[in-house]
């Protein structure tokens, strides 16, 4: 892959280059076996993978996880006048050249990371869950690196599918799917499709052509609450995902798809939530997914050979936080799926999980210019140059994150000040009392680790403020994947009088 460098672009207005079609390349050869060296978990260590990923400097300790650098890229590394390189690019360089906000998205933390778990997962599908970030080159490092897709829409579909990603590794979810969702799906060729509900089954085997089948789980709600917040819990019956085992929704679907001759019933699926960070709720689930199976088995005398877990596998997202334990989800995930399908006489399915979180947001920071400092009573809030338009977690969620002053040495002692948006809304608070420089200005330049999940993707257009930028770099290049959004772009869409 080229990875040529832009030339510099002070407004990131500049137009990448020319997206191409890819040829699917051979699949990479299967992981080590499990034993055979060293998972990374979650958290992925500096030093841990002796690949072509790109290393801190010879002679640096790889940071403990309550230490500043821990949640940053694993190629982050200080350098003079307080600044800091990502991808052995220096962030301030960055902000310069394509302006801020501006999103930065580490290309060796990203392929490090879906070659984690394909490690940790063998004889596995992996599939990168394409709502926490995508775009044509991220679809690029996902191919390339051999996991699968999962989807939410014909244009998340459509972005794949038109960059070359082959379409029977793609899994289409949703729990609305609309009438062009499907067609796009079935047009293309997907993979699999996953049922959310029962007026979904009866819609999705009319439009399938004579003379063919599609491939379907069941979405299962095993009632298990697992997740960092309630607004993402997903597992529980109170919810709109998925179809419930308490209440005999999910049986009654498998019985109807089973019943449709279009329709091709390979497994089950469950989706517990966001940000879990500890075993426990995947083993209940798989326990519960397993009584479901016996139960299909023993009543319509099918084995379903496939079962997909899900995602929702927690980072951290400031130092010391916890994290999932990858290594450690995968063994017992594993041995708690053998050992209870031998226990029920059935074989074990194969295993699928969809990590998205887990794969891009360590590898994002983001970048934004200070445009004003106001201090109220006991209060300091530090205005920055975005705000929920490009980030609306922490105001939808409460999340906390972990800014640092880059760029320049400080002469003041930390303090605690509240990083604030630049929208119309009391609640476009980006960071709550976080230490920085007591003498932080206009015109400094703050980088937020952890921003390559759901932070771009879930982006409005609130107040007509453009979305950022975003930066891929590696090996000490920079280069543009997607352009800043102009005011012109936000103009050609309104049609007029």
């Amino acid at each position: 892959m080229s990875h040529r460098t832009l030339p510099p672009n002070a407004h990131g207005a500049g137009v990448p280059a020319s997206a191409t079609t890819m040829a699917p390349p051979p699949r990479p050869a299967a992981p080590p076996p499990p034993g055979s060296g060293p998972l990374p978990g979650s958290e992925l260590p500096r030093g841990s993978e002796p690949s072509s990923v790109s290393e801190p400097p010879p002679g640096s300790e790889p940071p403990s996880a309550g230490e500043p650098l821990s949640i940053w890229p694993r190629s982050a590394a200080p350098l003079g006048h307080d600044d800091l390189a990502v991808g052995g690019v220096p962030l301030t360089e960055i902000a310069d050249r394509f302006g801020t906000p501006a999103y930065v998205l580490d290309e060796d933390e990203v392929r490090h990371r879906c070659r984690a778990y394909l490690r940790a997962f063998p004889d596995a599908d992996v599939y990168y869950a394409a709502k926490a970030f995508l775009c044509r080159a991220m679809v690029h490092w996902v191919h390339e690196e051999g996991l699968g897709l999962d989807v939410c829409s014909a244009g998340e579909l459509e972005l794949a599918v038109t960059t070359g990603f082959p379409p029977e590794r793609i899994v289409l979810h949703g729990n609305a799917k609309s009438p062009a969702d499907l067609r796009a799906a079935l047009r293309l060729g997907v993979g699999r499709i996953v049922i959310d509900s029962t007026s979904e089954i009866a819609r999705l085997a009319a439009a399938v052509p004579a003379g063919s089948r599609q491939r379907v789980l069941i979405r299962v709600v095993p009632g298990i609450a697992a997740g960092g917040h309630a607004k993402i819990r997903t597992g529980t019956d109170d919810q709109k995902f998925g179809l419930s085992v308490a209440d005999g929704s999910a049986q009654h679907a498998i019985a109807r798809v089973l019943s449709q001759p279009r329709l091709e019933l390979v497994g089950l699926h469950c989706h517990l939530g966001s940000q879990i960070t500890t075993v426990k709720p995947y083993l209940s689930a798989v326990r519960r997914l397993i009584g479901l199976l016996a139960r299909i088995h023993e009543q319509h005398g099918v084995t379903l050979p496939e079962l997909d877990l899900g995602g929702g596998h927690g980072i951290a997202y400031r130092p010391g936080e916890p994290a999932l334990d990858l290594p450690s989800l995968s063994t017992k995930i594993r041995a708690e799926l053998a050992g209870g399908c031998a226990a029920a006489g059935l074989p074990v399915p194969r295993l699928a999980v969809e990590p998205g979180r887990a794969i891009a947001g360590s590898a994002g920071v983001v970048l934004y210019r200070v445009l004003a400092v106001k201090r109220t009573g006991a209060h300091t809030f530090v205005a920055v140059d975005g705000g929920m338009s490009d980030n609306p977690r922490p105001a939808l969620y409460g999340v906390r994150y972990a800014p640092r002053l880059i760029g320049r040495r400080p002469s003041a002692a930390p303090e605690a000040v509240t990083v604030v948006g630049r929208h119309c809304e009391a609640g476009d608070v980006l960071a709550a009392d976080v230490p920085l420089p007591g003498d932080i200005r206009p015109g400094d330049l703050l980088a937020v680790p952890v921003a390559g999940a759901y932070h771009l993707s879930m982006a409005s257009g609130y107040n007509l403020v453009g979305r950022p930028p975003v930066i891929a770099v590696t090996e000490g290049h920079a280069r543009l994947l997607v352009r800043r959004e102009s005011l012109a772009d936000i103009q050609e869409r309104d049609i007029g009088l």
